[in-house]
């Protein structure tokens, strides 16, 4: 596998870069939520947290990508129009972290920031047929481009928002997401998109220290949306845009821990005779609280489970020894965050969790 060493160095830059500015900006925007009133008050039932927190976290996140972007990427038509569209996703963000909008406003302003995109050039047109059995190997989707495009957008913007319910999960989950969108860029050669998602991973990565349990400010609305956001779109770019290189599975199994959770709650909502657009206390982050998991050993597993999905995706676009060493690093990553969570159960004996781990020992040894 050739190696661009200039490419490389670009997006260490830009990923150096972004990190820098979202973390040196994150504590002016706690400052600046706590003035406007940005604050998550807990309510005893679907926030796990137990004291009020800023948020508006996501503006040090969307500055940190921005002047990343603007710096080291080539800002053509269609990443103009992802950068006008998350504009219009962090003004909403903004305004329901101060004021709480209605869900059907939000939904709305997303689909106009999915139009905008589209209107700029970011369209799926072309993805590798999902039937095995057919003759094709690719899809044209003709008239159905521009409605896909944007309910994937869409779709993948709620997702992860629906999931940021711990604390550092979305941006972890995102993070995570977005590494393995980077190495797929890599892999192909796609130097623009991976300057923007190291970009991405940068700005994440800057806000992290900020947002792990027990967290100083969450993302919020404003960052959950834009990261969705922002992987959605770019995806279009880096992912379906391969077709003939990448399986159509690819962008599913990067986006899968979300993807499932949004599409496992509105199924879960809509068979309950209940709005699917309801919040409720179902998520996959939710159960695994009541299975009697701390805050830090849920996030754990679900960073584990996105990064073993994201590893799998990397695997299909890759052979050989580099295939062989990627599942060697799966294996890795594994152990460690198995490894993690039996120490945090360790040092955390209270934890239901952990008492459910002593009695299967003790069951154990009378057997």
């Amino acid at each position: 596998m050739n190696i661009d060493v200039e490419l490389i160095i670009q997006v260490l830059m830009a990923l150096v870069v972004a990190l820098g500015i979202s973390f040196a900006v994150t504590p002016l925007v706690k400052s600046f939520a706590q003035k406007v009133g940005a604050i998550d008050v807990p309510d005893g039932e679907r926030r796990v947290h137990d004291h009020p927190i800023p948020r508006l976290g996501g503006l040090a996140i969307f500055l940190g990508f921005l002047l990343s972007v603007v710096l080291f990427a080539k800002v053509d038509r269609q990443i103009q129009g992802i950068l006008l569209g998350s504009v219009v996703i962090v003004i909403v963000g903004v305004i329901d972290d101060i004021i709480s909008l209605r869900a059907w406003i939000k939904f709305v302003c997303q689909i106009a920031a999915a139009l905008i995109a589209v209107a700029h050039g970011v369209v799926v047109q072309i993805v590798s047929n999902p039937n095995l059995l057919s003759d094709s190997y690719y899809l044209n989707l003709g008239a159905l481009a521009v409605p896909l495009t944007v309910l994937w957008i869409v779709a993948i913007t709620n997702s992860v928002n629906l999931i940021d319910g711990l604390d550092g999960l979305a941006v972890g989950v995102s993070t995570i997401s977005s590494i393995t969108m980077l190495v797929v860029a890599l892999l192909v050669l796609e130097g623009n998109i991976a300057i923007i998602l190291a970009a991405l991973v940068g700005a994440c990565i800057g806000f992290i220290p900020y947002n792990f349990n027990p967290a100083q400010i969450f993302a919020g609305d404003t960052g959950a949306l834009l990261m969705g956001y922002i992987l959605a779109t770019v995806s279009i770019l880096g992912l379906f845009k391969m077709y003939a290189i990448i399986s159509f599975a690819v962008p599913f199994l990067i986006l899968g821990l979300p993807l499932f959770d949004t599409a496992f709650a509105f199924c879960r909502r809509i068979l309950h005779g209940q709005n699917p657009m309801h919040p409720d206390r179902g998520h996959v982050h939710h159960r695994l609280i009541d299975m009697g998991f701390s805050q830090k050993q849920a996030v754990a597993i679900l960073y584990c489970i996105s990064a073993v999905l994201g590893l799998a995706a990397v695997i299909l676009t890759t052979s050989g020894e580099a295939k062989a060493l990627i599942l060697v690093c799966t294996f890795g990553v594994a152990v460690g965050i198995w490894a993690f969570i039996a120490k945090e159960m360790r040092m955390h004996p209270h934890s239901k969790g952990a008492h459910k781990m002593e009695e299967e020992k003790r069951d154990d040894k009378k057997n």
